[in-house]
């Protein structure tokens, strides 16, 4: 790939987490393949400075929000402010990237940003800079949202509470409960949101998907097929696995707590139920006692994250959890802020994954062969979890909400029971797939062959 030596390519995640995550994977797969990486980054949410990769270099996009736009509990109004506040700021650091490219050999060859940061198509089209858009989630979940028009039409849209069981015949195994929604949002306004959204790569230069043919095979199709006929679509996931190693901790905001690691040593091999709800997920105080309960009635070792702000009214899991409870389980449990979640995932210990299925956390227990156990929350997490738990039938959902006789009763089926290790077996196999995907003729690695070329073919 000597010919993408010095070519440069703009990567703007939008920021939280799950966006970053993947968009930082991406920008390390690109600069093994020879170009160089411009990472663009908002001063809300900004990248630690400790864990940057010194290989890119940085450029901060000033955004002032106010403390009042910051706490906002309905993300489409947040995301509507960034969207609004970016774009001068976006232009300025633009213009100064280009300007900057007169006197170079090799100019920025594209903008890969997000397409839930819509402002970016005007702004780099005013620059004439050609723009791909990364999808952070999965392509059955966007599969679901492109057909957001279709199901209004058809009378799924708004759902009633009332229909929740349904089955949304045209995206079968779908059940009008799975259909992504936003916690603290007016419904039409997500409508508008995911609308934006689905529209963004249709004036885009192309749309990269972080997943894998026999993973997403059907769902793909679809988008190519009837959403974007007309845009080369690439899926060359998982990204995690398809660049270089680099430290788990390298695209994380939230500190790491390595004890874990020390900890998982000492359990028995397959023993241990890890759970985490990922960065956004709240739950009240009743809930948080049941799942306590329900993981230590199971019997099985656990590692629980329990994040600031994951319980309503409690910043501490000490302050929330019943007194002598840790004491009683006698080292069986262990329970951290945040873990370096990747490697916890591929240590030895580890059993099951506890997940509200958020795509990087799906596609992580995937590519570790380990077991889901899914409780989504909001957004593509219903559909990841529906897939998880009846397309690839590697991973159980608590459907009827959570109860610590279920929750046991779950932890056992998965980890102890006859069904469990049908269900490990599945995962294992899709593991594999997932590794024959990266290696030498592999979709994977096709795919990411096509994308280079595409690149500098712009």
């Amino acid at each position: 790939m000597e010919q993408s030596k010095g070519r440069r390519v703009i990567l703007f995640p939008l920021p939280f987490q799950g966006h970053i995550n993947p968009m930082l994977e991406l920008a390390n797969i690109l600069h093994s393949k020879g170009f160089s990486i411009a990472i663009l980054h908002t001063n809300f949410n900004s990248l630690n400075p400790s864990t940057r990769n010194p290989n890119f270099t940085y450029h901060s996009i000033p955004v002032d929000l106010t403390e009042t736009e910051v706490s906002f509990k309905d993300f489409t109004v947040l995301l509507s402010i960034l969207n609004a506040k970016c774009v001068e700021p976006f232009r300025e650091c633009l213009s100064g990237l280009l300007s900057d490219d007169v006197n170079l050999e090799n100019p920025i060859a594209c903008l890969i940003s997000d397409p839930l940061f819509n402002f970016t198509r005007s702004v780099a089209e005013s620059f004439k800079l050609p723009r791909i858009v990364l999808r952070t989630g999965g392509a059955a979940s966007f599969a679901v949202y492109a057909a957001f028009p279709l199901l209004k039409e058809k009378g799924y849209l708004p759902i009633s509470d009332s229909r929740l069981e349904e089955p949304v015949t045209e995206l079968s195994p779908i059940k009008l409960k799975d259909l992504p929604m936003m916690p603290n949002c007016d419904p039409e306004d997500f409508y508008q949101l995911i609308t934006n959204m689905t529209n963004e790569p249709k004036s885009s230069h192309g749309l990269i998907f972080n997943t894998f043919e026999d993973l997403e095979g059907q769902a793909l199709a679809t988008i190519r097929q009837e959403y974007y006929p007309n845009i080369p679509i690439f899926s060359l996931g998982p990204f995690h696995k398809c660049g270089p190693t680099t430290s788990s901790s390298s695209t994380s905001l939230q500190s790491q707590d390595q004890s874990c690691i020390s900890w998982l040593n000492t359990q028995a091999p397959k023993s241990v139920a890890y759970v985490s709800f990922g960065s956004a997920a709240r739950i009240d105080h009743a809930q948080f006692l049941e799942i306590a309960w329900g993981l230590a009635n199971s019997g099985q070792p656990f590692l629980w994250v329990v994040r600031p702000g994951l319980v309503q009214q409690s910043e501490l899991h000490d302050q929330a959890l019943p007194n002598g409870f840790l004491e009683a389980l006698n080292e069986r449990a262990h329970i951290v802020k945040w873990a370096p979640q990747k490697e916890v995932l591929a240590h030895p210990a580890v059993g099951a994954f506890w997940t509200h299925c958020g795509w990087n956390s799906t596609l992580e227990s995937i590519c570790e062969g380990v077991p889901m156990i899914c409780t989504p929350y909001f957004s593509d997490q219903m559909v990841d979890a529906r897939f998880v738990s009846d397309v690839w039938k590697v991973g159980l959902q608590l459907e009827h909400g959570i109860e610590r006789g279920e929750v046991e009763r779950t932890i056992r089926r998965l980890m102890v029971e006859k069904e469990g290790e049908e269900i490990k077996e599945r995962a294992l196999k899709l593991m594999e797939k997932a590794n024959l995907s990266l290696k030498e003729g592999g979709s994977s690695y096709q795919s990411l062959d096509d994308l280079v070329n595409h690149i500098l073919s712009l």
